[in-house]
């Protein structure tokens, strides 16, 4: 069970879905037991409620900066703790033993970073969008906070202004305009941003890895995350109040990603082999495609703004795009395509051996990666799609930055077009 402290004065961010950034908070109501406001907190000075609309700043989405004297000394280069993109791939976050820093991907450049005297580590920062309200959790061995407890960071003040406490460790977290999602190692708690209500609890299978993925569009709420079985999802449709298990894989599950508009989903398991696709309202299956043959970890899964391509990374050093044959359309859920559609690769009859398919063995007719981009092997590697037409943002754990080109006609190999160290000394920027 969680139990939630406000720490700002009387009001409260009320994020408004159909806007770009969060609009002026309000008040919140007496008789919500979970939102309690404690306006004598006296480890704070009094400040006026953060207006997150007044984000953007010379293009910094964090308009306030730290006074002068609160200036670390320049430090070593830090451990790294977590990497991770904000919704719309625009921006990556990173936590580090020594604090937070947020960074921009196109054109590359660090916006802001957060550094603690005390403590330090953050395991988990998880962006809005580029607002200026952040979800942290403590992390590494001298953690900022404890790492039962999802802090709410206001940037503009500078401060947390509230925390959700658990009785067990915060695997993951995610955001949308309107929920804050709180995945423990077998819950997941789901709470509305507004009043930080809790409406829902989820029971989940083991979940170590945090997994669990929302739909970002307005107006539609779709929250994926582990079933009660081994290989199982379940899929929450929030607006229609459905409940739908898909068995995706024999064994257990290792990332899972979701379109924007929570449409599609695809999925892969500890095996690594194959990646799904499936349609989230029905469960049909409708694409499979292969990574390669040997067992692998797969790190991360990122379908392109269109649904058009999936890129897949993992620990064999090598991020491979995928051509979708199945689109996301906002009709796609009265019409899914499913897996007897001949368009679609699952029914492998664009292979050129699809005339003997059910003599060979599976493997000989799967659909592979269109375009490749090798990368230092057993070191970890999420991507995303960038928003120049084809090309991919990888992150590495070791502080490595690449956007690559890759070819959507002949395919192959993709091309560098930039490479940077983010956890360079502050003054390479």
């Amino acid at each position: 069970m969680a139990t939630l402290s406000a720490f700002s004065p009387p009001s409260w961010p009320d994020p408004n879905s159909a806007a770009a950034f969060l609009t002026d908070p309000t008040d919140p109501t007496d008789d919500n037991p979970t939102s309690v406001v404690d306006s004598s907190d006296d480890h704070h000075d009094p400040q006026s409620p953060p207006n997150p609309n007044h984000n953007l700043h010379n293009n910094n989405p964090f308009s306030s900066s730290p006074p002068e004297s609160s200036l670390p000394a320049p430090r070593s280069p830090p451990s790294l703790f977590h990497v991770c993109f904000n919704q719309d791939h625009a921006c990556f976050a990173v936590g580090t033993d020594h604090g937070f820093r947020i960074y921009n991907c196109d054109p590359f450049r660090e916006l802001f970073r957060r550094d603690f005297d005390n403590g330090g580590g953050i395991g988990v920062v998880e962006m809005l969008f580029r607002c200026n309200i952040l979800a942290i959790v403590g992390g590494g061995p001298d953690p900022q906070y404890p790492t039962n407890k999802v802090m709410i960071w206001d940037d503009h003040q500078g401060r947390c202004i509230g925390e959700l406490s658990f009785r067990s460790v915060v695997r993951s977290v995610r955001l949308r305009r309107d929920r804050i999602v709180v995945v423990l190692e077998q819950k997941i708690f789901v709470y509305n941003f507004a009043d930080l209500k809790l409406l829902h609890q989820i029971e989940t299978i083991a979940n170590p890895k945090g997994l669990c993925a929302v739909s970002q569009v307005a107006g539609s709420l779709v929250l994926v995350c582990p079933g009660l079985q081994k290989g199982q999802v379940r899929v929450e449709h929030y607006v229609s109040k459905r409940t739908k298990f898909i068995m995706a894989h024999d064994s257990r599950l290792a990332c899972f990603a979701l379109t924007p508009d929570g449409q599609l989903l695809a999925t892969s398991s500890n095996k690594g082999t194959l990646v799904r696709i499936f349609n989230t309202l029905d469960g049909t299956l409708l694409q499979e495609v292969r990574r390669g043959a040997d067992r692998a970890e797969i790190y991360s899964l990122a379908f392109s703004s269109t649904a058009q391509w999936l890129a897949v990374s993992s620990d064999k050093g090598t991020v491979h795009v995928f051509n979708l044959k199945v689109n996301s359309g906002s009709s796609g859920n009265e019409n899914p395509r499913t897996a007897s559609d001949p368009n679609l690769a699952v029914s492998s009859s664009n292979s050129s051996l699809s005339f003997i398919r059910g003599v060979l063995p599976k493997y000989f007719s799967s659909e592979w990666s269109v375009a490749q981009f090798r990368l230092l092997e057993g070191s970890q590697y999420i991507v995303a799609f960038g928003h120049q037409k084809n090309t991919v943002v990888i992150l590495g754990m070791d502080g490595s930055f690449y956007r690559c080109e890759f070819d959507p006609v002949n395919g192959g190999e993709m091309t560098q077009l930039e490479y940077h160290n983010f956890l360079k000394p502050e003054e390479a920027f």
